[in-house]
């Protein structure tokens, strides 16, 4: 893993005197797992809209790309309209969260799969599959950087992982065997696994925090 830097940097600014803010965060519902994180995003403060249209994109705030299958989501992009709009959005700097297949079209290189189309964004180099098929899914414990309280669960299913960061602008914020599975850049937060299905909302509660930043600004 090159380029890296553990925990450096300076955190989203947490929002405690703007609790009352309320974020539009839209889930992109394409495919995959788009009511996980709809419910985590709702039990931490946002108004969350499900989002098929370039008009529900531009009616939000930020987005989530949830887990789910990179390909089928890539196709169904380009199919609606959808992909042009949305890396201009993450472009003019839009917070987004990208989990698992989320991670993957974020990333601004991959490993042997550039042809698939993504909005990019994320300055890290990431491997589809890297953890082996559905079978060979594991579940494990975290400590991530700017997370209080006990070590957080994760699940790995089918998992990317990021072989390499490209900018010092990343900020690694957990490992699993010396590879990224946590990093922030600016308002882009993403990971390897499915934080939206174990039911710790901690790292969609920072993500709408650094949401409240950004609308703030």
């Amino acid at each position: 893993v090159t380029g890296r830097r553990r925990g450096t940097g300076v955190l989203p600014r947490t929002v405690a005197t703007d609790v009352a803010r309320v974020v539009r965060i839209g889930v992109l519902a394409l495919q995959g797992d788009v009511l996980e994180h709809v419910r985590a995003l709702e039990q931490v403060g946002a108004d969350v809209v499900a989002v098929r249209t370039t008009a529900q994109l531009a009616a939000v705030d930020a987005i989530v790309l949830p887990g789910g299958e990179s390909t089928a989501i890539s196709k169904a992009l380009e199919r609606g309209g959808l992909a042009g709009p949305l890396r201009a959005r993450l472009g003019d700097g839009m917070p987004a969260l990208g989990t698992c297949a989320g991670l993957i079209l974020l990333s601004d290189e991959l490993v042997g799969d550039e042809e698939l189309a993504r909005p990019g964004g994320l300055a890290v180099r990431t491997l589809r599959n890297a953890y082996g098929s559905q079978v060979a899914s594991f579940d494990t414990t975290l400590d991530v950087h700017g997370l209080e309280g006990a070590p957080m669960s994760a699940s790995f299913i089918r998992a990317p992982r990021i072989e390499a960061v490209l900018s010092d602008d990343v900020q690694v914020l957990a490992e699993v065997a010396g590879y990224p599975v946590v990093v922030a850049q600016g308002g882009l937060l993403a990971m390897s696994f499915h934080p939206e299905i174990t039911g710790d909302v901690r790292l969609h509660r920072r993500f709408v925090d650094t949401v409240r930043a950004y609308v703030g600004r």
